[in-house]
């Protein structure tokens, strides 16, 4: 028996493409965009009593990633990319049905809008369902996961002195925390792991209307060399 699904909103994001997305939610606190949501919840009365929560989880699709024929395995970036592991044993985004879901930070309420951070969400994501994070049964204690035991360890994440005042300037613009944003999401390390780039090869990803810019100056480095307003011709 099969089941349609609409969306119940979609995701303005800081991020505008998938490259440099967080491969968890909460790991970029500065990450932040806004649920828009679509008739008939988009009045007070879908989120009445929604501002006693600090947290909320989001059901959405992976949009960009829907495919035909599903995956039985695939290959997790925290793993390398190099190991195959059970669809089911992964967060990848490659779900028999495009499913995913993400626990994020609820920062203010509104009719029709939601502000978020801590979000991991491209762009445009169509949201399914929104659930209040309730700690008491959502927190299991003794819980493990031998594949991801803990995050990422970070790597350092420095900047030329004309990119930070170019960020500190965009964030001035945006009112957002562009700095730490940049930091936040680099920091995590972006690229394939089984990239090995030279120093002369430039990475570039775009958040908000930014296009950010940096390289690998030395094994575990990264440098942030330009952020600049995107080209909107």
């Amino acid at each position: 028996m099969s089941h349609s699904v609409s969306p119940i909103g979609h995701i303005r994001s800081c991020f505008k493409e998938k490259f440099a997305i967080p491969r968890q939610p909460q790991l970029a606190p500065a990450a932040r965009g806004v649920l828009e949501l679509l008739p008939p919840f988009d009045t007070g009365d879908a989120v009445a009593g929604l501002e006693q929560v600090s947290h909320v989880w989001l059901i959405f699709l992976f949009h960009q990633a829907l495919e035909d024929k599903p995956r039985l395995k695939v290959r997790p970036p925290r793993l390398g990319g190099n190991r195959s592991l059970g669809v089911f044993a992964t967060r990848a985004t490659h779900r028999p049905n495009g499913i995913g879901q993400s626990v994020v930070k609820l920062e203010k309420v509104e009719p029709g809008r939601l502000w978020l951070s801590g979000i991991d969400l491209l762009d445009g994501t169509p949201v399914l369902d929104v659930k209040p994070y309730v700690p008491y049964a959502d927190i299991v204690s003794e819980a493990r996961n031998a594949i991801a035991e803990a995050p990422p360890a970070p790597i350092p994440v420095q900047w030329s002195d004309a990119a930070l005042a170019q960020a500190r300037e965009q964030a001035l613009r945006l009112g957002e925390p562009v700095v730490e944003l940049v930091e936040q999401c680099l920091a995590q390390d972006p690229r394939p792991a089984y990239q090995q780039p030279t120093p002369e090869r430039r990475y570039g990803a775009r958040l908000w209307d930014l296009d950010v810019h940096w390289h690998y100056p030395e094994p575990g480095v990264i440098r942030v060399l330009d952020v600049q307003p995107a080209d909107r011709g």
